[in-house]
């Protein structure tokens, strides 16, 4: 039989301690109950020692729990304050923050990658690392013709790791599922782990990128690093400087929050158009807002290939929710297996179960805000609401899954910048069959 490695050893017996520390908690919360404790105070302590304990080990693990972690962030603006307070500090840490791989491993890694000379490829190169991710960590260096770059190093074994932790992390669904009780943690997780091989070979990520690059050469709202250089687990790009969306969330101007908000919808739907690519992993942690307000993109291990652009039924089947088309909307959702021809549905309940979530588009500017995706989904996820119960009759075909985590975690980040904009100008341009 062979040998577990003792790091993975360690990873899972952390990850198994998850449901095990919150059952010691919840024994505990009653025993303080018990002794005369206010019942929202016990509560309370519970969900912050929850949260410490549930994203420390996420930022360790650094694999796939961590990019559950990722993921799971951009739905924290849904969760109701109480509960959110705690969380928050925790989520935003696991968007860049990482322990470190030991010094020796990573020039290691170079070695193997780019060849024992690797150091002459650059006129300087930090040691000390600039930024750590779920698989990989960032140096800054200063290639051999004098420009600023950024080295990413794929952790060894990460891809192993990556799926160890995938089947564990399926086994404690309910635990993540606290995060929101309305958000399905499974098919999240199926969907991740189906991505993340990909995200393992950095000259996929090089050729996405490239391609990115070469798309918004020279835009004035978008900047992409060019590539410097590729191997299967080192990646080098121009650096780019700017303001962490994380750090604009936190303490942002309104400007700030408003610029961001738009650029990030703009790269949403206009780069399915302009590249055949959706950027498939918009947690805050992989954009920047630079001085002159562009907005910078810098990791491309998470794509979505659309060389015809987004489809076509989404924007048509938007445009005719907000004109009021009912029938339309229905038939239209039947005719791409939304509703599955074995359904039976009531079409004023699922039209009243889809209309709220596109005020965004039905006027001219809109604010996202917590206020407002806290309240969608407590509407949503009322099992005992007529509305409730017609947005579980629909189905969601294979093919519109991704679409539908990362617009949905888009909507996340939107929402946590409080971003006013103008979203429907940027629809009618870039989305298919949406435009009259």
């Amino acid at each position: 039989m062979a040998e577990i490695p003792r790091n993975q050893v360690a990873r899972t017996a952390r990850l198994a301690a998850l449901p095990l520390g919150a059952a010691g908690r919840a024994t505990l919360g009653l025993g303080r109950r018990l002794t005369g404790t206010p019942a929202e105070t016990v509560t309370a302590a519970l969900q912050q020692k929850t949260a410490e304990q549930l994203f420390t080990v996420l930022g360790q693990l650094k694999g796939g729990a961590m990019k559950l972690g990722q993921a799971l962030s951009v739905f924290e603006a849904a969760l109701p304050e109480e509960n959110a307070a705690p969380y928050r500090e925790a989520l935003t840490k696991l968007q860049e923050a990482a322990p470190p791989m030991p010094l020796a491993t990573a020039h290691r890694v170079l070695a193997e990658q780019f060849g024992r000379t690797w150091r002459d490829r650059f006129a300087s190169f930090d040691d000390t690392p600039a930024a750590a991710a779920s698989i990989g960590q960032v140096h800054r260096a200063v290639w051999a013709d004098g420009r600023r770059v950024a080295v990413k190093i794929q952790y060894p074994g990460a891809g192993p790791a990556l799926m160890a932790d995938f089947a564990q992390l399926s086994r404690f669904a309910r635990l993540f599922s606290r995060l929101s009780p309305g958000l399905d943690i499974k098919p999240l997780l199926t969907e991740l782990k189906a991505r993340v091989l990909e995200e393992l070979d950095y000259t996929l990520e090089a050729q996405s990128q490239r391609a990115f690059a070469k798309a918004y050469d020279g835009d004035p709202d978008i900047i992409v690093p060019r590539v410097v250089a590729s191997a299967p687990k080192a990646l080098v790009t121009e650096w780019l400087d700017g303001t962490p969306l994380s750090a604009i969330i936190a303490t942002g101007t309104q400007e700030q929050r408003d610029r961001a908000g738009s650029m990030l919808a703009l790269l949403h739907f206009s780069a399915p158009a302009r590249a055949g690519l959706l950027h498939a992993d918009p947690h805050p942690g992989n954009f920047r807002l630079l001085d002159d307000g562009r907005l910078g993109v810098i990791d491309f291990g998470a794509v979505a290939h659309f060389p015809d652009g987004l489809p076509e039924p989404l924007g048509r089947l938007t445009r005719l929710a907000i004109d009021g088309d009912v029938e339309g909307v229905v038939q239209g959702l039947r005719d791409e297996n939304f509703i599955r021809p074995d359904i039976s549905v009531n079409p004023d309940r699922v039209y009243e179960y889809l209309r709220p979530m596109l005020e965004p588009l039905a006027a001219p500017t809109f604010t996202f805000s917590r206020d407002w995706m806290r309240t969608e989904a407590a509407r949503i996820a009322d099992p005992r609401s007529e509305i409730s119960m017609a947005g579980r009759s629909l189905n969601l075909p294979p093919s519109y899954l991704l679409i539908h985590r990362v617009t949905l975690g888009s909507i996340g980040v939107l929402c946590q910048l409080g971003a006013s904009a103008g979203y429907r100008g940027i629809v009618e341009r870039w989305q298919p069959g949406f435009a009259r």
